[in-house]
C-alpha cells in the first residue's frame, strides 16, 4: 500500500461524521464474523488517531506487518460501499448508476425483459434530470439485449433506440465542446487573471470564437445551455467584459430558476452561480445590489434542495466569506474587521482540506487589503509574506504580482525603508519574469524607488503628480485591472488630502450610491 493510499483512508476516516460512523459499525455488524475483523480493528484504531502512527497500529491489532496492505486497502473500500449506502449520500446519478447496475445484473441472469423494464425506468430518470452521459451508456445496453435476444417488447423498438441514440450523440457533442472552452477559460484564468495585452485578448477571443458554434439557445436542455453560460462567463471575466459578466451570470441563475428540481442534482453550480453574481456586481461597483444579492446568498445556503455535505460546506465557506471581504472593501469599511477575519482563520482549518491554496491565497491577500485599509501595515506585510514565502504554489500570476506591489505599499508606509530598496530589485525581476511589467507598476516601482531622494516639503506634489499619470490608465484596457486588486488611485488621494484611505474609498461609495439612486 502506497503512502498516498494511507494517506487516503487516513483522511477519509476522518472525514466521516458521527452517523456514518456509526451507519460503517452497522454496514460491517450485519455479519457476524466481521465483528472481530481485522479490517474493523484498523479501522477503530485509526478514529483515535489524530495523526497515522502504524507502529501503534500493530502494536495493538493483530494485524501483521504483511497483512497491514491489504487490510487498508480492503477497509478504504469497504467504507466506500458502507457511504454509498448512507440515505444522506444519496442522489439521483447513484440511483440511476444502482439501478444500471441492477439491470446488468438480470441481463446476465438471462432475465431480458426485467432488465429493460429498469433500464427504460432509469433512463428516463436520467433524461429528465439532463444526466445525458449515462442516458447514452443505458441506451447502448438496451441495444445490446434488444439485438441479442427477440423480446418483442414494443413494435418499432430499434427506430426508437437509434432516433433517441442520435439525439443524445448531438446534445453530448454539443456538451463536450462547452465543457473542454469553458474549462480552458478557465484555466487561462486561475494561470494569468485578467488579459494584460492585446496579444492576449486576441488568442482567447480566437480560442473562444473557435469552439463557440452558433448554437440556438431555445434547442439546448438545461446542461448545454449551463456550459455555455460558464463558457460565456469565462470569456466576459477574462477580457474585463463586467457588464457581460453581470448578464451571464444572471442567465446561469435564471436557469436554476426554470429548473428547480435541477438544484439537488446541481448543488455546486447552483451555488456558483450565485458566486459569480456577486464576483461580477464587485467588479461593477454596485454596492446596494451586491449586498442584497449576498444575504440571498446567505439564505439559499438554508434551502433543503442543498446536499448536507463536506464539500457544501466548503464552498458556502468560501463564497459567503470571500464576498463579506469583497462588501467591506466595496463599502470602504475597514475598521473592526478582527473578528472576521479570526472567523475566517478558523474555518480555513476546519475546511483546509478541502480547500485548494489558491483559495487560501487569495484569503490572506483580501485580508492584507483589509489591515492596509485599516493601516495596519505591518499585519498586512504578514499576511502577503504568507503568499510570497509561498514558492510551491501556482497562485494566479497577476494576483502575485500585485501582492508585491501592495507589500511594496505596505513597506513604505510602516516606515520599513531600510527594506524597500532590495524589494524594489526583487520585484522588478520578478515582474519582467512573469511579463507583467506594465504601465501602472512601472509606474509605481519608478515613484518608490525615488522616494529617498524627494524631500518631505515635495512629497505631496509629487503624490499628485503620480496620481495625475495613473488617472489616465483607469480606462484603459489592459492596465486597469491593476486596481482591480489594489485602489491605488484612492491610496494616492488619501496621501495628498491627508485623510485615511477608508474615507476616501467610503466617500467614493456613498457618490455611486447617490448616482444611482438618482438614475
Amino acid at each position: 500500500m502506497t503512502n498516498d493510499l494511507t494517506d487516503n483512508l487516513f483522511s477519509l476516516i476522518k472525514s466521516l461524521s458521527p452517523s456514518e460512523k456509526r451507519q460503517f459499525s452497522l454496514f460491517v455488524g450485519r455479519i457476524g464474523v466481521n465483528a472481530d475483523s481485522k479490517f474493523l480493528s484498523l479501522f477503530k484504531m485509526i478514529s483515535k488517531q489524530k495523526v497515522y502512527d502504524e507502529e501503534a497500529i500493530l502494536k495493538s491489532t493483530k494485524i501483521s506487518k504483511q497483512q497491514l496492505s491489504n487490510v487498508k486497502g480492503h477497509l478504504y473500500r469497504q467504507i466506500l460501499i458502507s457511504l454509498r449506502l448512507n440515505p444522506s449520500q444519496q442522489n439521483v446519478s447513484l440511483w440511476v448508476r444502482e439501478q444500471l447496475d441492477f439491470a446488468l445484473i438480470l441481463y446476465r441472469k438471462g432475465l431480458y425483459k426485467q432488465s429493460l423494464k429498469i433500464l427504460d425506468k432509469a433512463k428516463n430518470v436520467a433524461l429528465q434530470y439532463e444526466e445525458k452521459n449515462i442516458a447514452f451508456e443505458i441506451l447502448e445496453w438496451e441495444k445490446i439485449i434488444e439485438s441479442q435476444y427477440i423480446t418483442r417488447s414494443i413494435r418499432s423498438r430499434a427506430e426508437s433506440l437509434v432516433s433517441q441514440t442520435r439525439e443524445l450523440i448531438k446534445f453530448n457533442t454539443v456538451a463536450a465542446e462547452l465543457s473542454n472552452l469553458s474549462l480552458e477559460l478557465y484555466g487561462i484564468f486561475l494561470k494569468l487573471g485578467h488579459a494584460r495585452t492585446q496579444e492576449e485578448a486576441r488568442f482567447i477571443r480566437d480560442r473562444y470564437y473557435l469552439t463557440l458554434h452558433s448554437f440556438q439557445v431555445e434547442d439546448l436542455g438545461f446542461r448545454e445551455k449551463l456550459l455555455l453560460y460558464k463558457a460565456q462567463l469565462w470569456y466576459a471575466f477574462l477580457t474585463q467584459e463586467f457588464l457581460n459578466c453581470y448578464r451571464y451570470a444572471n442567465k446561469w441563475n435564471d436557469l436554476f430558476t426554470q429548473y428547480p428540481h435541477m438544484v439537488e442534482v446541481h448543488p455546486v453550480s447552483y451555488l456558483k452561480g450565485n458566486h459569480y453574481l456577486l464576483e461580477s456586481l464587485f467588479y461593477l461597483n454596485h454596492t446596494d445590489l451586491f449586498e442584497k444579492t449576498l444575504n440571498r446568498l446567505e439564505q439559499t445556503l438554508e434551502n433543503p434542495k442543498l446536499p448536507n455535505d463536506d464539500n457544501i460546506s466548503a464552498l458556502a465557506f468560501l463564497y459567503v466569506y470571500s464576498n463579506k471581504l469583497n462588501l467591506r472593501f466595496m463599502k470602504g469599511d475597514f475598521a473592526d474587521g478582527q473578528p472576521l477575519i479570526d472567523t475566517i482563520e478558523e474555518k480555513i482549518e476546519v475546511y483546509r482540506s478541502r480547500l485548494d491554496g489558491h483559495h487560501i491565497m487569495m484569503f490572506y491577500y483580501k485580508i492584507a487589503s483589509l489591515h492596509f485599509g485599516n493601516e495596519d501595515f505591518n499585519s498586512c506585510i504578514a499576511y502577503l509574506k504568507r503568499i510570497l514565502d509561498n514558492k510551491g504554489l501556482e497562485m494566479r500570476e497577476d494576483l502575485m504580482c500585485f501582492s508585491r506591489i501592495l507589500n511594496l505599499v505596505a513597506h513604505y508606509e510602516a516606515g520599513k525603508d531600510y527594506h524597500l530598496d532590495r524589494l524594489i530589485r526583487s520585484t522588478y525581476k520578478f515582474l519582467i519574469r512573469m511579463n507583467d511589467l506594465h504601465g501602472v507598476q512601472r509606474e509605481m516601482i519608478k515613484f518608490l524607488r525615488q522616494l529617498p531622494d524627494i524631500s518631505p516639503l515635495d512629497i505631496r506634489k509629487e503624490f499628485k503628480r503620480l496620481h495625475g499619470i495613473l488617472k489616465q490608465y483607469e480606462e484603459h484596457p489592459y492596465e486597469r485591472r491593476a486596481f482591480l486588486y489594489l485602489d491605488i488611485l484612492s491610496w494616492l488621494e488619501s496621501r495628498i488630502e491627508s485623510r485615511p484611505v477608508a474615507e476616501i474609498i467610503a466617500q467614493k461609495a456613498g457618490v455611486r450610491k447617490v448616482r444611482r439612486t438618482g438614475s
